[in-house]
């Protein structure tokens, strides 16, 4: 997938309406951003439909060919259908090391009829125990739906479907870090976590209901792509704009739109479960981006 330039967004200033220029990117097909990183006996492709296995032998997971500063990234799922308890299905966007910055989509799995939670994370600098947890307004495992990171330098955005369903700001002008620094590849995982996924462990994985099947389709990168060899300042000098103007650095992408604000109030009024900016167990003085965020 070619990293787009200012010409892309000029010709669809217009359309960018959930963070996306929608019907621009096209979607590639596996092979040509990812490669599996792990069970490959546990892959299987009916035409552009990839799908993961879980079962008692292993779950199975895969990796970009690339890394990236920047852009977005999106993959439709169709989740594990009847009995998911104790099983997990992850996409995040993680850079190397223990210092790592990282972007999580979870996806716990539950007992028939009852609801798919989705988890996501972030970590800053090898720092996490950042975890909100929403049930979904639809059912995941009926069909695909679309599951996106968007990251400039201004926020990193979830959205599920284009409906942002949690916003993490740049605060780096109130001490607090922000993950710019480093490339990321894309990944995405299915495995079993039956000792804290599903009501905290307390129902574990059914291995009768094996395998746990994962499918995924249309897989886009819009991304500025990192070079492996390159030195961190070169691909931060790349990636940030410079002479060349990147469409997710223009400045209607740098914040929610008012309609995106209020679908993200929405999803926060109705979905939220966990959020642990209000865990007050956990963290008895609250975290210092929970305090300046708006969202």
């Amino acid at each position: 997938m070619a990293v787009l330039g200012f010409s892309k967004m000029s010709v669809s200033f217009g359309l960018v309406v959930g963070l996306a220029l929608v019907g621009l990117v096209m979607s590639a097909r596996f092979e040509e951003l990812y490669q599996p990183s792990w069970a490959m006996d546990h892959f299987a492709y009916e035409g552009d439909v990839l799908r993961l296995k879980l079962d008692n032998y292993s779950g199975a997971g895969f990796s970009s060919k690339s890394k990236y500063m920047f852009g977005k990234v999106t993959i439709q799922i169709k989740l594990v259908e009847g009995d998911s308890a104790g099983t997990v299905t992850a996409f995040y966007m993680s850079s190397d090391g223990p210092n790592h910055n990282e972007f999580d989509f979870e996806f716990l799995g539950n007992t028939t009829g009852e609801p798919y939670l989705v988890q996501t994370n972030l970590y800053v600098n090898g720092v996490g125990n950042r975890e909100q947890r929403l049930g979904l307004w639809f059912d995941p495992t009926k069909d695909f739906h679309s599951y996106s990171v968007l990251w400039n330098h201004r926020q990193v955005v979830f959205l599920v479907n284009e409906t942002p369903i949690r916003v993490h700001t740049n605060l780096e002008h109130r001490g607090i870090p922000y993950p710019k620094d480093q490339p990321m590849g894309v990944y995405s995982s299915i495995w079993n976590a039956d000792d804290w996924a599903t009501q905290g462990g307390r129902v574990k994985t059914d291995w009768s209901h094996a395998p746990f099947v994962a499918s995924y389709r249309n897989f886009d990168i819009d991304a500025c792509e990192c070079p492996g060899t390159a030195a961190a300042a070169d691909n931060a000098r790349r990636c940030s704009g410079g002479e060349r103007r990147y469409w997710w650095d223009e400045p209607m992408v740098s914040e929610l739109s008012l309609h995106q604000s209020h679908q993200l109030m929405w999803v926060r009024a109705k979905h939220m479960i966990y959020d642990y900016c209000t865990d007050t167990t956990r963290f008895p003085v609250t975290p210092a981006e929970c305090v300046h965020h708006r969202h």
